[in-house]
């Protein structure tokens, strides 16, 4: 029985595609500001806030007998003595502010200067500035300090900790941030629309409306500067908590284009940072875009990380790869309505352009592979399994891994390139190649190696060939070691060795063609070149490798003792056209002739081969991996959906026309033709948006996405 890759139509209606993909891409959006902003406005609020605290307190301190004279005489405190008053302020001034900068017992820190503040406003020095303090204050008395802050660092710690009560309080200050901050955001967001009320009800209705008696509890003064217009549309968005955010960005943006109207310059920046709490956390549990978002919720449970629909039925989608062109697929892919499934043989992605920097001891393997699952961590449809494909079994749609058979009705290889030796495999245990972290680190281990052997031998020759390092290739891997070596040996290595001067090492770099980087312009192989050379770098081009043993290399006839030979001279396409039984070239490339695609990703041209290709070279794998990754995502979407694949990529440049072609081993893929540029390299451009293999029954179906 054929498996049927229709979307299934049991769910409800959601409304036009394009509806939910602006819903999550505004909550995707809103997210992320708020998980890059929210630290950053925080650490900048409170340092703000306690600065003018503490400037204050420092006053009060130095000049004591002023600040006791005020306290009696200008700003009495009816229930409290005048010198406990002048101590009491002073010292949550000073101690307070210390503390709210460094967001330790923030809550606590808040609650104090949020009295003192109110006490000031109530009682001697009502302002603007005073009432939008307060309203600061008090979210961090209902929220706390954010990640950047000692509260941030300790909080985690101290709950799980065996200090007296420090359980408990953790929990309370949990349960306050989650129960009265969504209240305190509502209670924020009408206090501020009422202000923009009033003040926009003066303006154009009731003139003689009088507002001196709401300044005590309300920003009038900041507002009174805004056109009525601003104020009364703010004013109805806000009051009900309808498209707050928006409403938020569009006043945040009048404040500071007005900020030099302010009645003082810290007003306008209050004023911002209190804006910006409803654009990060938004309009607070009692509003309408709250009831709102619960309905949308309902309709679109991915907005909230729950599944949007049942994976049973759903085509399946089998990536191999994890590579740049992988992951680029499945990304695409992690909202479609189809199973996704990502197969790797490691469980990271590794940025391959960084390599020869971590087997050069610059960089740390940690800091150019990242974890694959955390990446889809939240998409529901994707599962990430760790095995080596053996193969895949077209016939029957399955992949091969280990003795397991994982079922596909589209499959997407896209399993890069690995090292070629040109029929010379026996030169491999002398001469590693670069393309793995595990080849980086041992490489990294042969070269800090031979350094350490130059030092503790004593014989002159056997030092020589233990410095000499050759690489062989004049690629791009090949011109990036040879020249990160001769650094590392400069300038890295400087005085830490006693026996001989690391400087004094020997790097080549053997090319056989006639220059370096031939797959670039002359004039960048020539700087490339002149700057190896500059580094001590002995480049020798128009040379050919004849043999490689343990001895060194024989170069022209001519043998070179090196202790250190790495490989950069050639790689070959990986078993994918073997697993498929598609003719192939001498380096495992399947021409495009017979409209096969069949990986993305590695050296371009080290997947497949143009028909006019005829001995030229193809640019990197950076312009034809995106388009190729952009052709495979969209045909998944517009066959899932029966849509025609007729669609031109926006962006795409070159001349990659893309057709699919379909075998009557139900295996899909995407033919290509090649405009070519001066200088005889191809830029590709996609009309569909996906590579696919494994539609079944596509031309029937869709006989649209064969004209031509």
């Amino acid at each position: 029985m054929k498996r049927s890759i229709a979307a299934p139509g049991s769910a409800p209606d959601r409304g036009p595609a394009w509806f939910s993909r602006w819903l999550g891409a505004q909550a995707e959006f809103f997210r992320i500001l708020r998980t890059v902003g929210w630290p950053l406005l925080d650490l900048a609020v409170r340092i703000g806030l306690a600065q003018g605290f503490f400037v204050s307190g420092v006053l009060k301190v130095t000049n004591w007998t002023t600040a006791v004279e005020l306290a009696t005489n200008v700003y009495p405190v009816s229930w409290m003595d005048p010198l406990t008053a002048a101590f009491t302020g002073a010292a949550i001034e000073l101690v307070g502010a210390v503390l709210l900068a460094a967001g330790l017992l923030t809550r606590y820190a808040a609650l104090s200067m949020l009295i003192l503040t109110l006490v000031v406003q109530t009682s001697y020095n009502a302002t603007d500035s005073q009432l939008f303090s307060a309203a600061l204050f008090g979210w961090y008395v209902v929220h706390g300090a954010g990640p950047v802050s000692l509260d941030g660092l300790l909080r985690r710690g101290l709950a799980d900790s065996a200090l007296p009560l420090a359980a408990r309080i953790a929990a309370a200050s949990g349960w306050v941030s989650a129960r009265l901050g969504p209240l305190y955001l509502s209670a924020l967001r009408v206090w501020l629309a009422i202000a923009l009320l009033a003040v926009g009800v003066q303006a154009t209705v009731r003139p003689d409306l009088p507002l001196a008696r709401l300044q005590l509890w309300l920003p009038i003064s900041t507002v009174q500067i805004w056109p009525a217009a601003l104020l009364l549309a703010g004013a109805l968005l806000l009051l009900p908590g309808l498209l707050t955010r928006y409403a938020a960005i569009a006043l945040a943006v009048a404040s500071a284009g007005t900020a030099m109207a302010m009645p003082a310059a810290a007003v306008g920046i209050l004023l911002f940072a209190t804006l910006a709490l409803l654009v990060l956390f938004g309009a607070g549990l009692v509003s309408a875009d709250a009831a709102i978002g619960r309905k949308l919720r309902q309709i679109y449970p991915e907005l909230e990380g729950k599944p949007a629909f049942a994976l049973e039925g759903l085509p399946r989608v089998v990536i191999v790869g994890g590579g740049f062109g992988g992951l680029a697929c499945a990304a695409a892919l992690r909202r479609a309505r189809v199973s996704l499934t990502l197969i790797d043989r490691g469980n990271y992605h590794l940025f391959q352009p960084l390599l020869y920097q971590v087997a050069t001891a610059a960089l740390s393997p940690g800091d150019i592979a990242a974890p694959i699952r955390p990446l889809f961590r939240d998409s529901f449809n994707t599962r990430v399994l760790l095995g080596t494909v053996s193969g895949v079994d077209a016939a029957r749609r399955r992949v091969l891994v280990g003795d397991k058979e994982i079922p596909y009705d589209y499959l997407v290889l896209a399993t890069g390139a690995a090292h070629s030796y040109f029929g010379k495999d026996q030169w491999r245990p002398y001469a590693p190649g670069l393309k793995r972290i595990e080849d980086a680190t041992a490489i990294r281990r042969r070269l800090l190696t031979a350094f350490e052997q130059a030092e503790s031998t004593e014989d002159p020759t056997e030092r020589e060939a233990l410095l000499t390092f050759l690489i062989v290739g004049g690629g791009p891997t090949g011109v990036e070691l040879a020249g990160a070596i001769a650094e590392l040996a400069r300038f890295g290595m400087e005085k830490e060795f006693r026996n001989f001067d690391p400087a004094s090492a020997r790097v080549i770099l053997v090319q056989s063609a006639a220059r370096v980087l031939p797959t670039f312009a002359d004039s960048l192989a020539k700087i490339a070149q002149r700057s190896l050379e500059r580094l001590g770098v002995e480049v020798l081009v128009g040379s050919r490798v004849e043999n490689i043993d343990a001895n060194g290399v024989l170069v022209n006839g001519k043998p070179i003792v090196a202790r250190t030979v790495l490989w950069a001279a050639g790689v070959m396409a990986s078993p994918a056209a073997t697993w498929l039984g598609t003719e192939k070239d001498s380096a495992g490339r399947c021409d495009w002739r017979y409209g096969l695609v069949q990986w993305l990703g590695g050296q371009a041209g080290a997947g497949a081969r143009t028909r006019r290709q005829a001995g030229r070279r193809l640019c990197g794998a950076g312009h034809f991996g995106a388009a190729a990754r952009r052709a495979c995502t969209r045909s998944v979407h517009l066959s899932t959906h029966g849509e025609s694949g007729h669609d031109r990529a926006q962006g795409s440049r070159g001349g990659f026309r893309a057709h699919q072609t379909l075998g009557r081993s139900g295996v899909v893929a995407v033919g290509a033709r090649a405009r070519w540029l001066p200088g005889g390299i191809a830029q590709p451009r996609c009309h569909h948006d996906q590579l696919v293999l494994g539609l079944p029954d596509l031309r029937r179906r869709h006989p649209s996405h064969y004209r031509r």
